[in-house]
């Protein structure tokens, strides 16, 4: 709690961003961390950073079906810290996946507010001699939702500005899996608009893109 109320200092979301994963190497015995943004639409993991002892780089080019990442799958379902190792890391992981393939373990801690993911950490690498017995497991699980749940307070205490009604079907309608023509369509109104809807919507919300935006609004409990 002591850490986690240390973010609060924290002048921009990115510096946040940045020292929850350097809380976590300092915390726990891995030696580095992928931080993840997760949009239930589409089962969608983002790279957001990755932080080692020596570097700190940007994968937001990595995105993901989680789907086909069974302890990423699993860890999000259950929220709770998976890790896995040797054959059975073989079995979790994706050929296709980011992780370079003479990395054998993987460990996988949720960020959480209740029963919402809003994303997750990976470490790939770990202290030597290290065993994440459930004492530990349990440890990083809360730590992945004390850290949800100072980011969704922190997220309410800096609301962006109301959806319109518009904007905010619009929104809903994306999250159903409509198209831009489908939407101008049943809405009577022009694929123009609809595109502007969104553009503002995203905007207000923070966001990066439409996933990421319906990821907020189901994650802040505005759709469900």
């Amino acid at each position: 709690m002591e850490h986690v109320r240390k973010l609060e200092v924290q002048a921009s979301h990115e510096e946040q961003l940045y020292h929850i994963l350097d809380i976590y190497l300092k915390l726990f015995p891995t030696r580095n961390a992928f931080l993840f943004r997760y949009s239930p639409l589409g089962y969608l993991g983002e790279g957001i950073i990755q932080l080692t002892s020596t570097q700190l780089i940007h994968i937001r080019e990595i995105r993901d079906d989680i789907r086909a990442l069974p302890i990423i799958h699993s860890a999000i379902k259950e929220r709770e810290a998976k890790y896995c190792s040797g054959i059975e890391h073989l079995k979790q992981i994706s050929s296709r996946y980011v992780f370079p393939s003479n990395i054998d373990s993987m460990l996988v801690v949720p960020i959480c507010f209740g029963t919402v993911v809003v994303g997750y950490i990976c470490s790939t690498e770990f202290q030597e001699g290290v065993v994440f017995d459930e004492k530990t497991l349990s440890s990083l699980s809360l730590y992945g939702k004390l850290v949800g749940k100072y980011l969704h307070s922190s997220i309410e205490n800096d609301t962006p500005t109301s959806l319109s009604k518009r904007e905010l079907e619009v929104m809903k309608r994306i999250s159903q899996g409509e198209s831009t023509k489908e939407m101008a369509d049943s809405m009577n109104i022009s694929e123009l608009t609809v595109k502007q809807y969104v553009k503002t919507a995203i905007k207000k919300l923070g966001a990066n893109n439409r996933s990421h935006a319906v990821g907020e609004l189901f994650r802040t409990g505005i759709l469900s």
